[in-house]
């Protein structure tokens, strides 16, 4: 009987209302991908690197709802959605590289990778799939809920974002265990977030 060839299972957890996680093929080589994704932080090299990995790797998306990230918490909703991406891969993996310290419970050996994305190619390879995927779903919510800045923000509490949650309220897309939420349905003030270094 003949293996599967080995793969990966690895996560970015998104700070959005939507939680993705991607495995891929660890045969990432002709891809020539770039250890880390802050080397692909402008979408249109980000889009271009995606592309690449697509045509070179088995990729498994596993996802969470913000109703099962507010009901169980985000850490076991990154677990569960770990999970899904692995089932999605349509091959049993030999081996799972998680990018964080916390790896989920598999049908296949898993490790934790802290700062997986600097360290692995495939994790590396997985966190651009991953951004990519994660911006363009928060563009097109940004275009049915205009308002909110999704389309630029795309899911950070920037100040737009913020000032857009006291005035507008929160929307289904919205983690209500997230605290700027929590703070903007009770009716108090939130901050932005500090700027972030560009991914």
């Amino acid at each position: 009987m003949q293996r599967s060839p080995p793969s990966e299972a690895i996560s970015d957890v998104a700070p959005s209302p939507i939680l993705r996680r991607i495995a891929t093929h660890e045969n990432l080589a002709p891809c020539r991908i770039s250890p880390s994704r802050k080397n692909a932080a402008a979408s249109s090299a980000a889009s271009t690197r995606s592309g690449e990995i697509r045509r070179c790797a088995v990729i498994g998306i596993g996802a969470a709802s913000v109703r099962e990230i507010d009901r169980i918490n985000i850490l076991r909703a990154s677990l569960l959605a770990m999970q899904r991406a692995v089932h999605a891969l349509g091959i049993l993996p030999d081996a799972a590289l998680v990018d964080g310290n916390i790896a989920p419970a598999l049908p296949c050996r898993a490790q934790a990778v802290i700062g997986g994305d600097g360290r692995s190619l495939s994790i590396a390879a997985a966190s651009i799939v991953a951004k990519v995927m994660r911006d363009q779903i928060m563009r097109e919510l940004g275009r049915r809920y205009a308002g909110y800045g999704w389309e630029s923000n795309v899911g950070y509490a920037t100040r737009e974002h913020c000032e857009a949650l006291m005035a507008l309220g929160a929307t289904i897309h919205h983690r209500r265990s997230f605290a700027p939420v929590r703070v903007a349905l009770a009716g108090g003030t939130i901050e932005p977030e500090l700027p972030l270094e560009s991914d």
